[in-house]
């Protein structure tokens, strides 16, 4: 292969590309490699690489900083004169499932059990280890664990998978509940056989050991009977990566072939009654039983299967999917006897105004393809380098889409779990959006309070992705992502407040002042009187690097007393969430600004700026008493607006000059409203950005807002310019933020470091260099 930019053919060679499905096109070279690739594979949490080649050598890489362009060597081993088959990363002892029994249930901890799974590799302290197993060609075994060490960040030792080294052609590897994997190989004869191990990985000091002991193998030839022709086993791979009952073999001919599922299962012996113990139960063994077979017209060159298990149920529902070498892919049921479901070819016309003839690819077929982690999207690759996206109904499903109550309980495994929920979201309909909203709201509003608050900033990132991908629920999604700042900065100030009296550890300033703003005052002045200002200092230092964070504050609340009267003009807003009728937000920022009166009166220049008509206007006082006057009417969102309010807050616009908050700049991504309006399937570019999928949002302008026109930090809330060079750039809402933050107090740095890891939507960020 060449690389992706190369047009010459001068780079040909084995090159590692990543890119976020998401943004396709951005696609980034992690590494070019002399050797051909063999095994690649992510971590759990999807910020780790490795990758194992011909000659022996494995690498292990990670983000750099949390960013998916820059790409860090973590280390690396070579394993001489060792052709590498397989890769698998340690497991890290986290599996959740969704007990069937209890789907309907109300609580998450009821409805989701974390599940008896034990680490790969135990540290001190039974903490998992991080590190993979690897499979060569020969029959051995090694493992390569990461260290904390810098001088050697990796250890390794290898062992023969059997008593002698023999010839492998395929290989997977599957975790066992006891921390142990399971090794599936096969010699690449049928009349030889699939040969199973258990593997056992242990650390010792800073050295880690490997046992593998035989478990029981078996012949094909045993199964139904085959086409003598079919003597080629090309292909293993277990059903369900934490399910080690149920393995896929495939074998080929020239002309076709065929797939089989066999499973694990308990069988009694019969013992000779001289040798039968005195009690009655039976000699139980284990066996490998042949289930069902899937004849194949062409030659089987890839093969997928589910990764994660989300319901208990045994055996857990899956699919087979298995790519040919005439181009098409079929999709089969494993619990129906392998009967295929769905069918796609990347031969056939994608548009019926087309010929079929156009998209013939003789010389093209699919390489290999793998499952999203909730199994709703397939990616393939074809021996050319070009990628395929296919929507996948997951199992469990019924008719052509996915159901609302099913859609929702994956958001919720994914709000529970930590998993991304980009995959459902290309599997939704833009019809289902809002209803899924309110059922989701609904369910998580009935969690008990501890649920509720664990879960917060989860659950407002998910819901605030659904209402982006409606055109109507922009505004909505603006407000959800207000209210998630307002939540995180209401955090970071009051984890700075230290109260005076150490004895009432009950009751710091944060939990004082919250009761007093439940009295609504409407002085802010008057609010002060109650408090003890010794325990809302801060060092001075530290108050200006939250200057930005301060203005933020202060123009959140002016847009949105601006945004009122035009909301009560409104006849009717609609359903979903609005920060205007929600009142313990607006509490909230009414604390914040008390927070802000007393840090002004310590250091003055780190208070908000404001163009004013009047040099005289007390801005702060003046936000403070219309939001006391707005949360007035005894917390009830529904009641009518007192008419003195909307006049006061008319006059807003004439009085102080309104920034504009929401910028509503256009971003290119496949989850975005557009994608409801667009031909599938859509045929896309490396390093070109599509057109047809640039969407600009369009916000409710608030009146007398004054428009900069410049790229806003979404995280730090400074201006950037109008076309910055270099920013991180979020793969999913198009937000931007700095790259270096020069500014470095404490405070602003754990402000920083809540956004490393991901966007505040959820997405991960990317550098992104403007064009000249």
């Amino acid at each position: 292969m060449t690389e992706l930019n190369d047009s010459s053919g001068k780079t040909r060679g084995c090159h590692i590309y990543v890119a976020d499905l998401n943004m396709p096109w951005h696609a980034h070279k992690v590494l070019s490699n002399k050797h051909n690739i063999t095994a690649l594979e992510w971590d759990l949490p999807g910020d780790k690489l490795v990758m194992a080649d011909t000659a022996g050598n494995v690498q292990l890489w990670m983000f750099k900083d949390h960013i998916l362009n820059d790409w860090v060597l973590i280390g690396s081993t070579y394993f001489p004169g060792e052709h590498i088959l397989g890769a698998a990363w340690f497991h890290n002892g986290k599996k959740t499932g969704l007990v069937t029994e209890k789907k309907d249930s109300i609580h998450y901890s009821e409805k989701f059990n974390h599940l008896l799974f034990a680490p790969s590799v135990r540290q001190f302290g039974g903490r998992a280890a991080e590190g993979v197993l690897v499979v060569s060609t020969t029959g051995m075994v090694g493992a390569i664990m990461i260290t904390k060490d810098l001088q050697n960040p990796i250890c390794y030792s290898t062992e023969s998978l059997g008593n002698t080294r023999h010839r492998i052609t395929a290989v997977d590897l599957c975790y066992g509940k006891n921390g142990h994997f399971l090794v599936a190989v096969t010699s690449g004869s049928i009349s030889l056989p699939i040969r199973c191990f258990r593997v056992l990985v242990r650390k010792n000091d800073d050295k880690c050991t490997i046992t593998s002991q035989a478990l029981p193998s078996f012949f094909l030839q045993d199964g139904a009977p085959k086409d003598n022709s079919c003597t080629i086993v090309t292909h293993l791979k277990f059903v369900v990566r934490e399910d080690a009952d149920s393995l896929v073999i495939a074998a080929n001919s020239e002309n076709g072939g065929f797939v089989e599922v066999w499973e694990l299962r308990e069988k009694s012996q019969p013992v000779h009654k001289l040798f039968q113990p005195k009690t009655l139960e039976p000699f139980k063994t284990v066996v490998w039983q042949y289930q069902s077979q899937y004849r194949c017209q062409s030659p089987v060159t890839a093969i997928a299967t589910t990764k994660l298990s989300i319901v208990t149920t045994l055996p857990p529902p899956s699919y087979v999917i298995i790519a040919l070498a005439d181009s098409s892919v079929h999709c089969l049921n494993r619990l129906d006897c392998l009967k295929e479901v769905a069918y796609s070819s990347l031969n056939t016309s994608w548009r019926p105004d087309e010929p079929s003839n156009k998209y013939f690819k003789s010389s093209v077929s699919i390489a290999h393809m793998d499952l999203s982690w909730l199994g709703c999207v397939l990616l393939a690759c074809d021996t050319h380098g070009n990628l395929y996206l296919y929507k996948l109904l997951p199992d469990g499903t019924t008719g052509t889409s996915m159901s609302l109550s099913y859609a929702c309980t994956l958001l919720e495994y994914c709000l529970v779990t930590g998993l991304d929920w980009l995959d459902i979201l290309l599997c939704l309909r833009s019809s289902v959006i809002e209803a899924l909203c309110e059922r989701l709201d609904v369910s998580f509003n009935r969690q008990l309070q501890s649920t509720q608050q664990y879960h917060y900033i989860q659950f407002l990132t998910i819901k605030t992705s659904l209402y982006r991908m409606l055109v109507t629920g922009q505004n909505k999604a603006a407000d959800l992502s207000s209210l998630l700042m307002i939540h995180s900065v209401a955090t970071a100030f009051k984890s700075l407040l230290r109260p005076s009296d150490l004895i009432s550890h009950d009751k710091g300033p944060a939990e004082t002042l919250a009761a007093v703003i439940t009295d609504v005052i409407t002085d802010v002045d008057k609010v002060l009187l109650h408090l003890d200002p010794k325990e809302f200092t801060v060092e001075p230092s530290t108050l200006q690097s939250l200057q930005q964070l301060i203005q933020w504050v202060a123009d959140l609340a002016l847009n949105l007393l601006a945004r009122l009267p035009e909301q009560r003009m409104q006849v009717r807003s609609g359903g979903g969430y609005e920060l205007l009728k929600d009142h313990k937000a607006l509490n909230t920022v009414r604390e914040l600004l008390v927070i802000i009166r007393i840090w002004g009166l310590l250091r003055p220049s780190c208070l908000p700026v404001f163009l004013r008509s009047a040099d005289s206007l007390d801005v702060l006082a003046l936000l403070f008493g219309l939001l006391s006057k707005l949360v007035q009417p005894n917390g009830d969102a529904q009641q009518q607006v007192d008419d003195g309010l909307i006049d006061e807050c008319c006059l807003l616009p004439n009085q102080i000059m309104i920034p504009q908050l929401h910028q509503g700049n256009s971003i290119t991504a496949i989850v975005s409203p557009i994608l409801f309006y667009q031909n599938l399937p859509l045929q896309l570019e490396y390093g070109m950005e599509p057109e047809q999928l640039v969407f600009t949002p369009e916000m409710n302008p608030v009146e007398g807002c004054m428009h900069s026109g410049q790229i806003v930090d979404t995280i730090r809330h400074l201006y950037l310019g109008k076309q910055p060079l270099l920013v991180k750039q979020c793969t999913r809402c198009g937000g931007k933020a700095q790259v270096q933050n020069m500014t470095r107090t404490a405070a602003i740095r754990a402000w920083d470091q809540r956004w490393t890891r991901a966007c505040r939507c959820g997405g991960i960020w990317r550098i992104h260099k403007a064009s000249q």
